[in-house]
């Protein structure tokens, strides 16, 4: 019984922790990154950790597109 119950809050607590992990994800990379909307790209993170990932794959092609690295390599083109 014990056992059982202990087994279900480590589940629970390893769901909890993916969930929040994969809510800062997008904008951590967005950061790294120099993303010139990282502080949206974070937002969106949240919002997909919100919707319970509908907006997450948003959150991470944004973050891993339009940094200021390639707009700087497109414009010197």
């Amino acid at each position: 019984m014990y056992f059982a119950l202990f087994v279900l809050i480590v589940l629970a607590a390893s769901a909890i922790a993916i969930w929040l992990f994969l809510a800062v994800a997008p904008g951590r990379i967005a950061r790294q990154r120099n993303h010139p909307h990282a502080d949206a790209v974070r937002m969106c993170g949240y919002w997909g950790a919100l919707t319970f990932g509908l907006l997450m794959p948003v959150a991470f092609v944004w973050a891993y597109t339009n940094s200021s690295s390639n707009s700087d390599a497109i414009e010197n083109t």
